[in-house]
């Protein structure tokens, strides 16, 4: 067998996801399928981030296991011209079979973008138009609350995890005036499923009530409860920035 490592940047658009599912498209499937028509070889993808429906990447890292060998430019080249436009692979590289994408990481860096104006055409893809007025003050507070280590099983939505415990490193908020968008960072090891859309959600809603304060969402925190019903926000603003190895 051989071993590659791979770099992949994609738009989630049109794609349910990464993980492999029957009969819908995903990220991981359709770059398998796209190698199996150009090889007629198999080939197991097992991705760092298991980015949910819509999400998007510019810097995903997978393993790549195959019993077919080509000079990795050649080899990225013929796969690059053979996956649809929504999808490209950055890097490939030989590697030794001990490299796994989830085992060393250091940290992951997710970005979230919304704006209070409508978004310019090429960024609605990307970018959450969030209708309701913000308290951009009262939305840093929010957001901060969540650095540290706590039990986030109130942030996540199907969580088969059976430790809800995770570590934000790190959410920061600034604006891009020359797209007119919010941006919000969040840094952290690992992340639980929907965590940050269901973060991001509650915090826009809170800051945009100003009969709710941000000690609202410790509350929602402290009880455990992932059917909490405030709200998910969308797919379409997350984007997997960048993941970082020990």
């Amino acid at each position: 067998m051989f071993f590659y490592k791979i770099q992949i940047a994609y738009d989630g658009t049109r794609f349910k996801g990464w993980q492999s599912q029957n009969h819908v498209a995903t990220i991981s499937n359709t770059m398998e399928n796209s190698f199996r028509s150009i090889f007629n070889q198999e080939v197991s993808i097992l991705g760092a981030s298991r980015t949910d429906s819509g999400v998007h990447a510019l810097c995903q890292f997978a393993s790549v296991k195959t019993g077919f060998f080509l000079e990795s430019d050649r080899l990225m080249n013929a796969w690059n011209n053979n996956l649809p436009d929504d999808i490209v692979i950055r890097s490939l590289e030989i590697c030794d079979k001990e490299f796994n994408p989830f085992k060393n990481v250091l940290e992951k860096i997710y970005f979230y973008d919304f704006s209070l104006e409508r978004p310019l055409p090429f960024n609605n893809r990307y970018v959450l138009y969030y209708y309701w007025a913000i308290d951009i003050a009262k939305l840093e507070t929010c957001l901060k609350l969540f650095i540290g280590q706590h039990d986030f099983q109130s942030y996540t939505t199907d969580c088969r995890e059976k430790n809800t415990v995770r570590t934000i490193n790190d959410i920061s908020l600034i604006y891009i005036p020359e797209l007119k968008i919010y941006r919000i960072t969040v840094i952290g090891k690992s992340f639980l499923h929907h965590m940050i859309r269901r973060i991001v959600g509650a915090c826009l809603y809170v800051a945009s009530k100003p009969e709710l304060e941000p000690a609202y969402l410790i509350k929602i925190l402290e009880e455990k409860n992932p059917n909490q019903a405030l709200p998910n926000a969308p797919a379409k603003g997350l984007m997997l920035y960048k993941i970082t190895y020990l």
